[in-house]
């Protein structure tokens, strides 16, 4: 489903671009250090857009020591206070993210000039704990409700001459996600940022956020996800890959594959596999790494890996389902992570 072109940054987004990952960090914005830390980290794990949050004044001006260092689109988030994301927006960010329905107008009004003004993007956000009460009681269904609600904020941005938007409708529910996404993608043809909102830690997470991420992205609708976790936000990026890369999308990286566990398995896998993943998850190569359990089905099950290691009482490796070398137990690891970066660099 092609939507309109954005430009935020130095990327665009909708149109037939590539779909954009997304994180937010989660340090105080005013520690500059910290925050440009954890962006750093974002960046080398491939998200294309990092957002912060604007909760004061103080944090919003230090967007633009932020934007200094930050080669990737910085988005700020605003909440309440208009006059933070004219602040944020004069300190360089790249797209601030608003819920309209928490400003008063004579605030949008003067957001609407000046990300004229700056020519910058604006996302409009809303989410199942903002629905209008009004709009609840006139539907008595909180989908509808959401939907007509960001559809008057995005009337009322177009009359204004504003048309640089990218919009959000969440629940941390994942049939109202789907639902509510495809609503609005039938109604306007802006980018759409998706995902869950309030998802949960890692174990909950990446399955709420797989499921509706993955049924949204099938059929066309989506241009840029962010999986929430209440996790460090590195972890969201990764798991953003594995959505993408699963549903067939070009993402660069190294395609990790592992086996579980059984009978057959005379080697410790769990501290294998996790040792190999933690060496290549930051390689920027288009590789595929396997790691196995047994030598049984090893070899053959990865016969499209490039480089694989097969569990035994000897540790076989194998490219493209072809056993080349084996090693010993204690030397295994050591020995297939310098054969990993034999490949790779």
């Amino acid at each position: 489903m092609k939507t309109k072109e954005i430009k935020i940054g130095n990327i665009s987004i909708g149109g037939g671009n590539k779909i954009a990952i997304q994180s937010m960090t989660n340090t105080p914005t005013t520690d500059v250090d910290m925050t440009c830390e954890q962006i750093s980290r974002l960046i080398t794990a491939g998200c294309d857009i990092a957002r912060v949050a604007a909760p004061n004044a103080e944090a919003a001006r230090a967007i633009k020591q932020i934007k200094d260092f930050c080669t990737i689109p910085l988005v700020a988030d605003i909440h309440f206070d208009y006059k933070l994301a004219v602040t944020a927006i004069e300190s360089g960010a790249d797209k601030i993210r608003i819920n309209p329905g928490n400003v008063p107008i004579k605030g949008l009004d003067e957001i609407i000039d000046c990300a004229k003004c700056h020519k910058i993007a604006i996302r409009l956000g809303v989410n199942s704990g903002s629905a209008d009460k009004n709009l609840l009681e006139k539907h008595k269904d909180k989908n509808l409700a959401l939907v007509e609600s960001l559809l008057s904020y995005v009337d009322y941005f177009e009359k204004k001459g504003f048309y640089d938007i990218v919009l959000s409708i969440k629940s941390s529910n994942v049939r109202e996600t789907v639902e509510l996404n495809k609503l609005i993608s039938s109604k306007r043809n802006y980018p759409l940022h998706i995902g869950l909102t309030e998802a949960g830690v890692p174990e909950v997470g990446i399955v709420k956020n797989s499921v509706a991420i993955a049924e949204l992205l099938s059929q066309g609708i989506g241009d840029t996800i962010r999986v929430s976790l209440t996790a460090d936000p590195v972890q969201e990026v990764f798991v953003a890959k594995e959505i993408l890369r699963s549903l067939g999308q070009k993402v660069n990286g190294v395609e990790f594959v592992s086996c579980p566990k059984c009978g057959r398995c005379v080697i410790n896998l769990e501290e294998i596999a996790s040792v190999v993943y933690d060496h290549v998850k930051n390689i920027n190569k288009n590789i595929k790494v396997a790691v196995m359990g047994c030598e049984v089905n090893g070899p053959g099950e990865c016969a499209d890996a490039d480089i694989g290691l097969a569990g035994g009482k000897k540790i076989a490796f194998f490219k493209h389902g072809k056993i080349y070398k084996t090693v010993e137990q204690e030397n295994a690891v050591e020995e297939f992570l310098k054969e990993i970066d034999g490949i790779t660099k």
